[in-house]
């Protein structure tokens, strides 16, 4: 539970004063994984700030079950923004950032995606267990 001023907040109370979130995971790349930048890039995981200011993730992580990390560089996460990490190459925007990895990281049929403060805190995980779809909303 999250408290602010001494007054302890109920879950959904603590939501309602926003959050920096997984907001989705997706885990299978349209077409046969052949490997090729635009494939590996149709994988991502999307991360949204549903705060009324921006929040640096500077230091953040996003890993996987194996323990592929991505690591922020100095970013700030605008607030009511979301920010797209596609595991492929890239020049990295605003909105979209660039794992730099040649080959996928997420599993096809399941896995998790933890995301982490600098501090090593988990802020959120985002886990999914299922062939029958390409992507999971967090």
């Amino acid at each position: 539970m999250a408290a602010a001023a001494g007054v302890a907040l109920l879950p959904s109370q603590a939501q309602a004063a926003g959050s920096v979130h997984l907001y989705k995971v997706y885990y299978d790349s349209p077409g046969t994984d052949r490997g090729g930048n635009t494939s590996i890039n149709g994988e991502y995981v999307q991360i949204r700030n549903t705060t009324t200011r921006g929040v640096s993730l500077r230091g953040w992580t996003v890993r996987d079950n194996t323990g592929y990390t991505y690591t922020f560089g100095t970013y700030t996460l605008g607030a009511g923004k979301t920010v797209t990490v596609r595991t492929g190459r890239g020049t990295n925007t605003a909105t979209t950032r660039y794992w730099g990895r040649s080959w996928y990281v997420w599993n096809n049929t399941s896995d998790k995606a933890t995301l982490k403060r600098s501090t090593g805190t988990v802020v959120d995980t985002c886990a999914y267990n299922s062939s029958r779809y390409d992507y999971r909303m967090c």
